[in-house]
């Protein structure tokens, strides 16, 4: 049973649904339901055309829900104006789609769990499983996106920056449940490049893979974190890492600078040191210098902090973090970090152990917490 095939059948049978007269809504749970079909039946009889079979079953469905539509009469006329289901035009309406779930009227979390579903053609119970929350809310999140969609034309044309900041949350979620959002999320931004020409999502696409590459080195066995600095590189999959930097060089070819191009670039950076002291800081600081140009973002502010520490010693980091808000979330933990390379361990102990308090993630949590101890081990040594 291939299951890719399935997933990324799933936008083009909604758009041919939808071209054929079924709103959006009708369309999705139509499919949804043609691919739950589609997982019993194709193990021991697979179709020919796995794409007519989908729009055949699909349009089957819509119409056995629309005849109990109080619409059945417009529905029956649109069943005599139709051609025969099948497989449909060549037209791709994955980028329609994209465009569609990440609707600027939805909030970042209903946008996800729809681009999941419709673009990404997962279930409510696997996404459900991705998030952590009972299988009734997630359904209920997915109804409620879908309604506030219902009335937006289907090639409607939308803002690809909000794509890309919705396929970021997606692999910013990582894995959990029997989904790896990570790797869905490259999937779908792999498809969403092929679907138009624009630098920053392959500058999204690289800063995906560059991260990607580094995950099998980010933990240990028992699930706590490792810093960049500690990973052991030749576990960085080094494929990965040549595929990244390929994209990113011809994202900058385009001369269209964008804040996900930048990030990849210091991306590319850290993977390009084949040890943690090789690491080119000065550069990292320039393109950090381009994105907070390019965002302003308190977040980029901070993360340059970390790289000036670095490339010209820790009080330039610490003047540099003195002017950035101190409630932003890592703003204690950078502090800490800093203070200890400056040679005070035991405002970095304390430092250490007040962001251990107030960090969301538990791995992150207890690195914080083991930090804080090792260096008041020290001290009292």
């Amino acid at each position: 049973m291939d299951e890719a095939l399935l997933r990324s059948l799933t936008p083009t049978v909604i758009g041919i649904l939808g071209r054929r007269g079924a709103d959006f809504a009708a369309a999705e749970d139509a499919v949804q339901e043609a691919l739950v079909e589609a997982v019993r039946v194709w193990p021991d009889d697979p179709p020919r055309d796995p794409r007519a079979w989908l729009v055949t079953v699909a349009w089957r469905k819509f119409l056995d829900g629309s005849r109990a539509d109080t619409s059945r009469r417009r529905r029956e006329e649109l069943v005599q104006e139709e051609p025969a289901p099948g497989p449909g035009t060549e037209t791709d309406d994955t980028l329609e789609l994209y465009f569609l779930c990440a609707h600027p009227s939805l909030s970042p979390a209903s946008a996800v769990a729809l681009t999941l579903r419709a673009v990404g053609g997962l279930t409510t119970r696997q996404i459900a499983q991705a998030y952590l929350v009972p299988e009734a809310t997630m359904a209920q999140r997915i109804s409620r996106a879908k309604r506030t969609v219902s009335d937006v034309r289907f090639t409607q044309h939308g803002d690809v920056a909000t794509v890309l900041r919705v396929l970021y949350l997606v692999f910013n979620e990582g894995y959990s449940g029997d989904v790896d959002l990570a790797a869905e999320a490259i999937r779908l931004t792999r498809q969403l490049a092929a679907s138009v020409e624009h630098a920053e999502v392959a500058g999204l696409l690289a800063l995906m893979l560059l991260h990607h590459a580094r995950r099998p080195a980010r933990t240990r066995p028992d699930g706590s974190l490792v810093p960049l600095a500690e990973q052991d590189r030749s576990r960085w999959d080094t494929e990965l890492v040549a595929e990244g930097v390929e994209v990113l060089q011809a994202a900058l070819a385009r001369d269209r600078l964008g804040e996900f191009q930048a990030q990849a670039a210091v991306a590319a950076l850290h993977a390009d040191a084949r040890t943690a002291e090789e690491t080119d800081w000065v550069q990292i600081v320039e393109w950090y210098d381009e994105l907070v140009r390019l965002t302003g973002s308190p977040v980029a502010r901070l993360n340059r902090a970390v790289a000036v520490g670095e490339a010209d010693g820790p009080r330039a980091g610490l003047a540099a973090l003195a002017e950035l808000d101190p409630s932003l979330p890592r703003h204690t933990a950078v502090a800490a970090y800093l203070h200890e390379r400056d040679g005070d361990p035991v405002t970095a102990a304390r430092l250490y152990a007040e962001a251990a308090r107030s960090a969301h993630d538990l791995p992150e949590r207890d690195h914080l917490t083991r930090q804080a101890a090792r260096l008041n081990a020290q001290v009292r040594g």
